[in-house]
Parts: structure tokens; C-alpha cells; sequence
């Protein structure tokens, strides 16, 4: 009978817990023994490594976060707390790994799989920055938590009419910000991709403001080299002639906060039961992802070698929508 584990490392992502039931009871449906290891890869180096049975994941999948939970690992960083942690797994006989989690993550997949050890990566992570899928594990409730956001600052910035800065998550990728700019109706939208003037942004909060508009609303990714707090700062130095300042919102973690949503459990129940599907037919060195609507695979080695692009037609969307 074939042993299995299955981890979470990085930053957590509505959805992770359907992936981790997916994993579990695919991996149970081909008579395998199926274990999870507790807080990463830390966890893995400490032996952190428990049985789970379908019924230890019943009722997760509507759960944010991640019931194994993750930490951050400086031990794994190094040859020498990988090599512990593939002798964990020797240790607990296992013969595969799945990884759910974004960059770090899959970088630290394949660092075992250079090893030698039999990875399968699972592409989990809000900031949609991970290369080999079109969109990744907790990507679609971020968006609607940010959105929600944006519509009820929009109220409130319409009944005072003041400039609103919201700033989203994402780390050095737009993605977030730039779609639920668009989906929100933003005036603006900063993203790291791009680079902005802030005087720019004025004028076109300006603009906004002699068409007529009661109220304006940029938003901004927290990886933009203006973030949502430095561009306030050059609204206020420049209050004087500008004639208006802008409030800041910042979400932050909120946005990972939460039930994940319908699609999200969807998308985490096909990748994690395709990362199982990939080990039965002994392909591993690889992520599993979604592109152009299919479930696919995309070796490791190129994951962390490519940085996803941003489709940066969408910018010039935004900017023609505003």
C-alpha cells in the first residue's frame, strides 16, 4: 500500500482545507495511506506527521486557513534541513509529497525533488504570482473580500465625497489590485507592473472630480512603489494646490480571512485530486495547475524559474474605463 503527505507552507489561502480533503480522500479512494504534516515544512524536519482518515477531513471544505497549519522554516532553507526532512518522511515511510502553496513554497518542492524525493506541488496562493496556473487556490475570495471592501468605501466616499485609498495585497504582483479595480470601478489602479507618477494619479482624480464624479476611489498593490501610505503622504504635501487629501484604507490580511468561495472549493477539489491522479501515474517534479480550464501539470523546475506576466492589457482597460 502506497504512503502519502500532504503539507501546507506560506501564507494560508481560502481553499487550502478543500485541497487538503481532495488530497486525502482521492488518496484514500486508490487504497493509499494518506498523512498530514503539521506547520509546513518545519513541521516536516521536526516529524510533525500525522494519519488522517476521511472523516478527520469531513466538514473543512467551507474553512479558511489550513487545518495543518504553516510556518516559516529557516532550517529548510538549507541542504542540511532538507536532507532531515526527507529523513522524516524515509522514517515515516512515505513515498510521495504534495505541497500545496504558492512561490516559497514550490521552491521548497523542488529542492527536495532535486533530491530525489517524489514532489507534487499544488498551486495555492491569493497573489496569483505563481507560474504554471492561470489562477491559483484562493485567488477568487481574496478578490471578492477586496471588492466588497471597495463598494462600501464607495458608499461612504460618495455621501462625505472624498478620495479613498485602498490598498491590497498581492506582494510584488498587481493582479489582485488591477482586477478589483476594474470589477469595482476605480478611478486608478497602482500596481508594481507599472510605473506611476503620483502626480498622475492626481490629475486623474482631478479629472474625475470636474466630470461631475462625487467621489473617487484608487487602488493600490501593496508592492507598487508608491503604496497606498506614500502616496497619501504626496497628497498631503501637496494639499495646498492639489485642494484635496485621500483617506487610507489598507486590508491586509483580512483578505485571507474567510470562507473560501464556491469556486474557490471547486478549483482546490480538482487540484488536489490531480495531484494524486499525477502520483498514480508516477509524475512528479511537477505543480498542478489550471490553464485554459483544464487541470494541468507544469514541471517544478520552470515554476520557480519563470515569473508569471500580468496581462497588462488590463491595465490599459482600467485606465479607458475609469
Amino acid at each position: 500500500m502506497k504512503r502519502i503527505a500532504v503539507l501546507t507552507s506560506g501564507g494560508d489561502a481560502p481553499g487550502m482545507n478543500a485541497a487538503i480533503r481532495a488530497v486525502v480522500r482521492t488518496g484514500i479512494y486508490r487504497g493509499w495511506e494518506v498523512y498530514g504534516v503539521q506547520l509546513g515544512y518545519q513541521g516536516l524536519i521536526d516529524g510533525k506527521i500525522i494519519p488522517l482518515s476521511a472523516r478527520d477531513v469531513g466538514g473543512i471544505i467551507q474553512r479558511g486557513g489550513t487545518i495543518l497549519g504553516s510556518a516559516r522554516s529557516l532550517e529548510f532553507k538549507t541542504k542540511a534541513g532538507q536532507l532531515k526532512a526527507i529523513r522524516t518522511l524515509n522514517q515515516h515511510g512515505i513515498e510521495a509529497l504534495v505541497v500545496i502553496g504558492g512561490n516559497g513554497s514550490q521552491t521548497g518542492s523542488y529542492a527536495l525533488h532535486n533530491l530525489g524525493f517524489p514532489v507534487v506541488g499544488v498551486a495555492s496562493t491569493i497573489d496569483n504570482d505563481l507560474y504554471g496556473s492561470d489562477i491559483t487556490i484562493g485567488v477568487d475570495t481574496a478578490l471578492n473580500i477586496a471588492l466588497e471592501a471597495i463598494d462600501r468605501l464607495k458608499t461612504t466616499a460618495s455621501s462625505h465625497q472624498r478620495a479613498f485609498l485602498v490598498e491590497v495585497m498581492g506582494r510584488d504582483c498587481g493582479y489582485l489590485a488591477l482586477m478589483s479595480a476594474i470589477a469595482g470601478g476605480a478611478e486608478a489602479v497602482v500596481i508594481p507592473e507599472v510605473e506611476v507618477d503620483p502626480e498622475e494619479i492626481a490629475q486623474r482624480l482631478i479629472r474625475a472630480y470636474e466630470r461631475g464624479k462625487a467621489h473617487a476611489l484608487v487602488v493600490v498593490a501593496e508592492g507598487a512603489r508608491y503604496n497606498a501610505e506614500g502616496l497619501a503622504e504626496y497628497f498631503k504635501q501637496h494639499h495646498e494646490r492639489l485642494g484635496f487629501d485621500l483617506r487610507v484604507t489598507i486590508l491586509g490580511h483580512v483578505q485571507r480571512g474567510g470562507n473560501p468561495s464556491a469556486y474557490d472549493r471547486i478549483l482546490a477539489s480538482r487540484l488536489g485530486a490531480g495531484a494524486t491522479e499525477a502520483i498514480e501515474r508516477g509524475e512528479t517534479g511537477v505543480l498542478v495547475g489550471f490553464i485554459r480550464g483544464e487541470v494541468t501539470t507544469t514541471p517544478l523546475e520552470q515554476v520557480v524559474n519563470t515569473k508569471k506576466p500580468l496581462d497588462l492589457r488590463l491595465f490599459e482597460l482600467a485606465k479607458v474605463l475609469d
